[in-house]
């Protein structure tokens, strides 16, 4: 498959550069793809070429795992420490300056569960907004409201916490359009001459 025929070969230089540089995280691994990709499309692309990490807990599920499995099969060695990663998600929330945080979840599970309990370790995020169609009766982490992190010291219980009962695919583009696009622009304007 195609997805395999380009990401094998990458697979195979960073089990070279492993013997000499340091494990790989998932996040490196991340970073490494948006280097390869090349693609001004996409959001890897540019979380790369800015220095911003993309953490994902659950790198290996999905069709990654499979190549992952597929290449340990087949050269056997690469390494990817997940604890690193989680230190550093943990690490940011403890160390955020300007002292205060805000979670914004799209959709929920692992990494909600992740950005949640990260902010747990520094008393609760100051700012919570969850955007998902999951519902509370089933008991999954993705339909809990946000009273479940707060009595878990994951939102601060002063914080004023918000769950959007909607597909993110729709209420988030509508959310940096209102807010941060808006900002931004109209940042832009008063700086025309």
């Amino acid at each position: 498959c195609k997805f395999e025929k380009w990401i094998m070969p990458i697979f195979d230089q960073m089990l070279l550069e492993q013997s000499t540089e340091n494990v790989w995280t998932p996040s490196k691994v991340i970073a490494r793809l948006g280097k390869e990709i090349n693609d001004e499309s996409s959001y890897l692309y540019w979380a790369y070429m800015n220095g911003i990490p993309v953490y994902c807990p659950a790198l290996t599920d999905g069709s990654l795992g499979d190549m992952l499995f597929c290449h340990s099969v087949r050269n056997p060695g690469l390494i990817i420490d997940i604890v690193q990663d989680i230190r550093l998600i943990n690490g940011q929330a403890i160390h955020a300056s300007p002292r205060k945080t805000g979670i914004i979840v799209l959709g929920g599970g692992l990494p909600k569960h992740h950005i949640c309990n990260a902010n747990m370790f520094r008393n609760g995020a100051d700012y919570a907004v969850y955007i998902n169609t999951a519902q509370e009766f089933d008991g999954s982490d993705s339909g809990a409201q946000p009273d479940e992190a707060v009595s878990w010291g994951k939102i601060k219980g002063s914080a004023k916490p918000i769950k959007v009962h909607c597909d993110a695919t729709i209420a988030f583009p509508l959310l940096v359009a209102a807010t941060f696009a808006r900002r931004f622009h109209a940042g832009a304007s008063t700086d025309r001459p």
